[in-house]
């Protein structure tokens, strides 16, 4: 897919009631697949102070949003190229620090993030997990929302916690869920359906399935060497789940005319 003049990135953001449940590998991965279909794609990770996609994606980044706002790096000079051809912003405690800084200097940033913005395909947000207003308020600008929850109670129970939230803002994009980490496709689609029948029993809306990533022993190797399961082992079974939730999750498109920037709409959110 190529860009074209009428329609504008689709911003999607990968986020999780809880942490440890993969959401950095989920988004990292998944940033991949996007840029394997000619897309130029940006990778921004919004973990405050706990962001570790650099890590996640094997990219040597030294520098984040942080040193922006403090004027010792431009936002082009702190883009990293990661495997794969996805470009990188760490956003590091500098996001909290957007409340901070003079009207000029967010001006010029916002300026900053829209030539990027409009430079891009898709945009992929690693948000913090849990329903921190930094995280909800990226969830709240971008397009489409992927929750990622595991089998565990605690997960299912904070992932619902998150729709939930989202639910009551009365987000308008559309909110998927990943079942990471499930025993088997079986289990992934039968928490899919649980989750997805309450939240439209209780909260009245529709969550739709972003794909099942079973347990495998090709994401563990492929954590321990750094490098994204998608590039270490191409043609598994693993590898093909990540490509077909790439899919399914590009088919919305959005066009440029009706919202506006998704920084500044953070922005407006945040502060």
């Amino acid at each position: 897919m190529m860009k074209n003049e009428t329609a504008r990135p689709k911003v999607l953001a990968v986020t999780s009631g809880k942490g440890g449940v993969g959401k950095t590998n989920i988004a990292s991965n998944l940033a991949i697949c996007f840029a394997a279909n000619n897309n130029k794609v940006l990778l921004f990770d919004a973990d405050l102070g706990l962001g570790n996609v650099d890590v996640v994606i094997n990219a040597d980044s030294n520098y984040n949003l942080t040193h922006v706002l403090s004027g010792y790096k431009t936002l082009e000079e702190i883009i990293t190229i990661a495997p794969g051809g996805v470009e990188i912003i760490c956003g590091g405690s500098g996001v909290e620090e957007l409340a901070n800084i003079s009207p000029f200097q967010l001006q010029r940033l916002l300026d900053d993030f829209e030539t990027l913005q409009n430079n891009s395909d898709m945009i992929v947000i690693d948000t913090g997990a849990g329903i921190h207003n930094s995280t909800i308020s990226f969830c709240q600008a971008a397009d489409h929302v992927v929750v990622v929850t595991t089998p565990e109670p605690a997960s299912m129970t904070d992932a619902y916690a998150m729709i939930k939230v989202l639910a009551s803002r009365d987000y308008p994009g559309q909110i998927s869920l990943v079942v990471n980490m499930a025993a088997s496709v079986v289990e992934g689609k039968r928490i899919y359906r649980q989750i997805s029948q309450v939240a439209a029993r209780f909260l009245n809306i529709q969550i739709y399935e972003a794909g099942i990533i079973c347990k495998t022993e090709k994401l563990v190797a492929s954590v321990r060497k750094r490098l994204p399961v998608v590039l270490n082992y191409p043609k598994s079974r693993i590898t093909a789940d990540f490509v077909t939730m790439a899919a399914r999750l590009t088919k919305t498109q959005v066009k440029r005319i009706e919202q506006e920037s998704f920084f500044r709409k953070v922005v407006n959110l945040f502060l």
